[in-house]
């Protein structure tokens, strides 16, 4: 095997076959859907469909049932882990009990067994509640990871509130109730030294907010996703798998991530992988559930329509999968190596996918990149037939 590069002392290159070796990728923001909703997804099913996208290491979002607001609660998710995972998987516990906002969870009990604390698919309603969360994550050295959303600013939306949403006569969602709760976490941040990240950043302003909160010494980081990237809302079509919270907003929010990206404001890409039923996917852009699968396309997608359009190095994609998420959230398993076949072009059938859900609104796109094989902790977890 020849390499030909190094990856924060990580080395990657080419097998002498042509393929290239890259670092096991790793995303901070999944939802395997078990236990609760096992219909839409598995521990099994998700943590396959990540090996399938060169993915060894994820952290599952707490919407959940039971909610992991407890440690009781939370073991039923790491039984399931513990016995199915096919790489490693890493479970966020709650902010608060339930996610109802109203009641701070169990913080102390989950902490040795967490990746952090976040009421993902809620927004924190209640600044003082908020506030308490993160002093008490802050001793626990814990980051608060945030879904961002004032409630009283949603007034029924679900799609972006711009021109598709006008001409269409859908209700839209405003930038405002995303970013508004942003601008209030960075504050709460500094007030408390918390480690804070924004989940799936999808505006301008909240890129902007990040982006002065570091130059603040603010502890805050973000990510976005890569349908925040690489599509906006002139792309809509009235189909169930278009829709997604935070929706894919306007042209210029698009260019002003891809800047944040570019300019390290924005350190981490992360899939928002949400799987859902064929039926809830179904019903149009008003009535299907939010939410689209995405671990299997990622690295596909931004490595074709970013680092081959020249907006990145391959290197600074791999950082944005692999070592930024890892570092930023402490995730010290070993990353593994995923081999791909960059020259490879296909186009994207969700009929391929290991994921349950098949909601993807890139179906038909065409890339460059298959995953030949995932190795980790030595083993083979996926590989390419």
């Amino acid at each position: 095997m020849t390499f030909n590069a190094k990856n924060n002392g990580r080395t990657f290159g080419q097998t002498d076959s042509g393929s290239t070796v890259l670092p096991g990728f790793c995303d901070v923001h999944v939802h395997f859907r078990e236990p609760g909703f096992s219909y839409k997804e598995t521990i099994a099913s998700g943590s396959a469909a990540a090996a399938h996208g060169g993915y060894t290491a994820v952290c599952t979002m707490p919407n959940l049932a039971p909610v992991p607001d407890s440690l009781p609660h939370l073991e039923q998710q790491l039984e399931i882990i513990e016995k199915t995972a096919a790489i490693a998987v890493h479970p966020y516990g709650s902010i608060s009990v339930g996610e109802q906002g109203k009641e701070i969870a169990d913080l102390e009990a989950m902490a040795p067994y967490v990746c952090a604390f976040s009421d993902d698919g809620k927004g924190v309603q209640d600044a003082g509640l908020m506030k308490e969360a993160m002093t008490r994550a802050k001793a626990l050295g814990k980051l608060v990871v945030a879904h961002c959303e004032v409630n009283e600013l949603l007034r029924g939306g679900y799609i972006h509130d711009g021109r598709y949403a006008k001409e269409h006569g859908h209700r839209g969602i405003c930038s405002e109730s995303e970013w508004r709760q942003v601008e209030r976490d960075i504050d709460l941040a500094y007030q408390t030294g918390c480690g804070y990240h924004v989940c799936h950043i999808s505006t301008k302003e909240s890129a902007e907010l990040v982006r002065q909160g570091k130059k603040d010494g603010i502890d805050v980081s973000c990510e976005t996703a890569p349908h925040y990237l690489l599509m906006d809302d002139a792309q809509l079509t009235e189909d169930g798998w278009f829709k997604m919270n935070p929706p894919v907003r306007d042209k210029t929010d698009r260019e002003a991530l891809l800047e944040g990206v570019c300019d390290g404001t924005i350190e981490i890409v992360a899939t928002d992988h949400a799987p859902h039923s064929a039926e809830e996917k179904a019903k149009g852009l008003e009535k299907s559930a939010f939410g689209i699968v995405g671990i299997e396309t990622a690295f596909p997608l931004l490595y074709t329509y970013l680092v081959k359009s020249g907006t990145l190095t391959l290197v600074q994609l791999v950082k944005l999968l692999s070592d930024n998420p890892r570092k930023r959230f402490g995730i010290q398993s070993d990353p593994g190596r995923s081999i791909w076949n960059l020259e490879e072009e296909y186009i994207i059938d969700p009929d391929d996918f290991l994921s349950k859900g098949k909601a993807t609104p890139f179906k038909g796109w065409k890339v460059f990149g298959r995953c030949i094989e995932t190795t980790y902790n030595g083993n083979t977890v996926y590989a390419f037939k």
